[in-house]
């Protein structure tokens, strides 16, 4: 255990004051990178399979992540251990019935000295300087690094030396060579040092014939130096990193590929689950023979063909032969609740701070029995004592439902989550695979731990670099080459393949001309963010949300309570007993930066200024309302249900005030919906003919919620991701629909809507996703933000 680690280093180090005794690593930074940590603990994972993954970690990080000085502890720990030991361990068949780790009895404790730490620690640092000496080790066909894992080619290690002497133009000058010869400007720009106008420079200074003449052009060029050769050296050293990486794969991929296709085309035949349909019992045991060869894999099935389902029907289908978990299933905020499978004992990790604290009690103690834990995104990497209890569970499968949210490496979300402790991982995703090569080699790296996470950064450094021109022949070919070995790990349906009997699904555009007052006010506005607009991305963020707004409803800004009226409210407010008190400057302060509808909403809520309310014209007064009027009047006489979506919360709060106008009955669930109550609204609808509308948020309902009762889908605002509008359609075109489903998008003419419906057709056509995981609201994609350049004529 930990205790004992931490013992046998006090006894190893307590009595020196300055100097100890050094590793071949103390000449590298004392916190190494976040892959190199992972890296480390999985080779100590390894060497004492039996140790927890979170003990090894802190006995790392007590040596200050020496991996060495570590791991001779942990020698000595079990050493002894083994000698005094005579329990057998307990066969692990659920979380509940856990072994706990091995753990350092006082006994042993004792019998360490000083003089045999000292003896045992001086063999082992001979033992460690032999294999410096002996060749590096290869890597198995399993994808498992050896004990002296290295990521880097050895034809680079010792070469130095081979650019300052004579060796015409072969190996690694060669390569060099052509490097320069060859390379397109954002490869060059890989090159530490090597700027746009330098790459520019090195290719206006093409061809070279030999080494020499790349040489003497990189001395003799002003901006230009020999350091350039060094910096290609480790550009090349990157990406044989990749190259090997992807060698490993093929390797594994190769031996898949005929299992893979004889499950597609016969199944496996075993597995009878009389609930699923076909094409997802084929599923479940394209997971059944990944489990066999000890892989983890992405299940990518179109949204609405039941991924969830598969995968719990997978897990039920492991407990049936005896590995009851534990497991772990996160999932969007919006789906926590949903049911598991009869056989399995859930248990859902949720509730405030407290709650959540002495359910880990419970849980890390062992006083709850369960087989599968299920919990959201946000908790999972909630906080420090969240985080803590997901690295320490010894989990058999964590799945991760919306996996698509894990495409970024390099985001605190996927390195929080990358660490937790989980023999293999299952990614759910309705999302296909973009042509973004750093994004497949994310979801590759997070499947495949054991052979990515020691490369990360090389992986990032090659491929996240902003292309200024088509893709480079390099990048083109691995992309080809990662999919192809992708293929045996990710399983991938469309409805139109498996499900003939799904109803139709018929999309429809609706362009809405705005009010007379909207038109006039979008005008200003579009003239008013020309004028002082300067072009900059951050500043075309700014300027596309305030169009967008407006496109959708004047009183998203703030128009009609003039700085008059605030001056006069804000007085009326100090008659308000939790305002007699307050500054009417700094309540006029407050109101200014408000929009029409929150002081609308304002003077609801205090009688002071109540007679400032707006008319309910005013309200009313958009052209997708008078739009969106007519078009629910006429849905409910044809006997149809409704699922409303809107981007903007406060969208959502106004169409309240259209329903209520119209007297239509509705629920609403959106990101402020506690998650306790949202299930209940979606039975609430399911069950209920009567409720009309279900009024949603785009991001909050557009994951995981099925709402097949509803057969018409309104999207009163399109999104910049058309894959999120997607995603939110299909909460009603999924297995169990009956009727044809109608999927309705409210453009405003002539709005800044266009050009963002354009652009989202486009990419639909390339199946390729708008922006980037983990992007802020505030964030918009290079090409959106061009596009808008040209409609404003910037």
């Amino acid at each position: 255990t930990l205790e004992g680690a931490i013992a046998v280093c006090i006894v190893k180090y307590g009595n020196r004051k300055g100097k100890v005794e050094l590793s071949d690593e103390d000449d590298e930074e004392t916190e190494p990178s976040w892959e190199k940590q992972e890296a480390m603990v999985r080779k100590l994972q390894r060497k004492f399979p039996d140790q927890d993954k979170e003990e090894l970690r802190m006995v790392l990080q007590e040596h200050e992540w020496k991996y060495q000085d570590a791991l001779e502890v942990l020698k000595m720990f079990s050493d002894q251990e083994s000698k005094t030991s005579h329990d057998a361990s307990n066969k692990s068949t659920g979380f509940s019935k856990r072994s706990a780790s091995p753990s350092l009895s006082s006994s042993v404790k004792k019998r360490f000295s000083c003089s045999s730490v000292a003896s045992i620690a001086k063999r082992q640092a001979a033992e460690r300087k032999r294999k410096a000496r002996d060749s590096n080790e290869h890597v198995s066909s399993e994808g498992e690094s050896n004990d002296e894992e290295e990521t880097f080619n050895s034809d680079f290690d010792d070469s130095d030396n081979e650019l300052t002497s004579e060796g015409g133009n072969s190996g690694l000058r060669g390569e060099i060579l052509t490097f320069f010869r060859e390379s397109s400007l954002d490869e060059l720009k890989l090159i530490a040092g090597c700027s746009i106008k330098k790459a520019q420079k090195i290719v206006e200074l093409r061809p070279f014939n030999n080494w020499e003449s790349l040489v003497e052009v990189l001395q003799k060029e002003n901006g230009l130096s020999e350091d350039l050769l060094m910096g290609c050296k480790v550009v090349l050293k990157e990406r044989t990193v990749v190259l090997g990486l992807m060698s490993k794969c093929e390797t594994i991929s190769s031996k898949m590929v005929k299992q893979v296709t004889q499950v597609m085309e016969k199944g496996l035949g075993a597995i009878k689950q009389p609930n699923l349909k076909p094409y997802q019992l084929i599923g479940l045991n394209w997971l059944l023979l990944l489990h066999q060869h000890k892989l983890s894999g992405i299940l990518a099935d179109e949204m609405g063909l039941g991924k969830t389902i598969q995968a719990i029907a997978f897990l039920a289908q492991l407990y049936e032969d005896g590995i009851t978990g534990p497991h772990l299933i996160t999932v969007p905020s919006s789906t926590l609740g949903n049911g598991l499978h009869d056989n399995l004992l859930s248990l859902v990790y949720t509730g405030s701070v407290e709650d959540r604290r002495y359910l880990r009690h419970e849980i890390l103690n062992q006083e709850v029995e369960f087989n599968v834990i299920v919990t959201t995104y946000n908790l999972a990497i909630g906080n420090d004592n969240d985080r803590s209890l997901f690295r320490k569970l010894r989990l058999k499968y964590a799945v991760f439902d919306e996996g698509h949210m894990l495409k970024n490496m390099s985001s605190l979300r996927y390195r929080h989550l990358m660490a937790i402790n989980a023999q293999h991982r299952l990614l759910l995703t309705g999302t296909p695979l973009q042509n973004n090569l750093l994004e497949l080699m994310s979801l590759l790296n997070f499947i495949m731990p054991s052979m990515f996470s020691s490369s990360t950064s090389q992986i990032s450094k090659m491929f996240s670099m902003k292309s200024h021109e088509e893709q480079s022949r390099f990048e083109r070919d691995r992309i080809a080459q990662a999919k192809l070995i992708m293929k045996p790990f990710i399983l991938r349906r469309v409805k139109n393949e498996v499900l003939q009997q799904l109803p139709a699904k018929k999309e429809k555009v609706e362009f809405c001309s705005m009010s007379e007052k909207q038109q006039v006010l979008y005008d200003t506005l579009f003239k008013k963010l020309k004028r002082s607009n300067s072009g900059e991305k951050r500043e075309l963020c700014n300027v596309m949300m305030h169009l967008r707004k407006m496109a959708n409803h004047p009183l998203l800004h703030r128009q009609y309570y003039t700085t008059e009226k605030l001056k006069a409210m804000s007085q009326l407010m100090l008659k308000e007993p939790s305002h007699f008190d307050a500054d009417p400057h700094l309540i006029q302060e407050d109101m200014e930066v408000m929009t029409d509808f929150e002081l609308h909403r304002l003077c609801q809520q205090y009688s002071s200024v109540s007679s400032y309310q707006l008319e309910n014209d005013l309200l009313l007064d958009s052209g997708k309302f008078h739009h969106l009027t007519e078009l629910l009047t006429s849905l409910k006489k044809e006997g149809d249900r409704v699922v409303l979506f809107s981007q903007f919360a406060m969208m959502l709060d106004i169409l309240e005030v259209l329903l209520k106008h119209l007297k239509h009955r509705y629920v609403r669930l959106d990101g402020s919906t506690p998650i306790a109550d949202r299930i209940g609204l979606i039975d609430e609808f399911n069950t209920d003919p009567d409720i009309f509308v279900f009024l949603l948020s785009t991001r909050a309902g557009g994951l995981g919620i099925n709402l097949t009762s509803a057969n018409v889908v309104i999207l009163h605002d399109i999104d910049y991701n058309p894959y999120n509008d997607k995603q939110a359609e299909d909460r009603c075109h999924r297995v169990g629909q009956t009727k044809t489903v109608k999927v309705i998008k409210l453009i405003s003419k002539d709005s800044i809507e266009d050009c963002m419906l354009q652009l989202g057709q486009r990419k639909l056509k390339l199946e390729q996703d708008m922006t980037a995981t983990d992007g802020g609201e505030g964030d918009i994609p290079e090409d959106m933000a061009s596009l808008l350049k040209v409609s404003l004529g910037l």
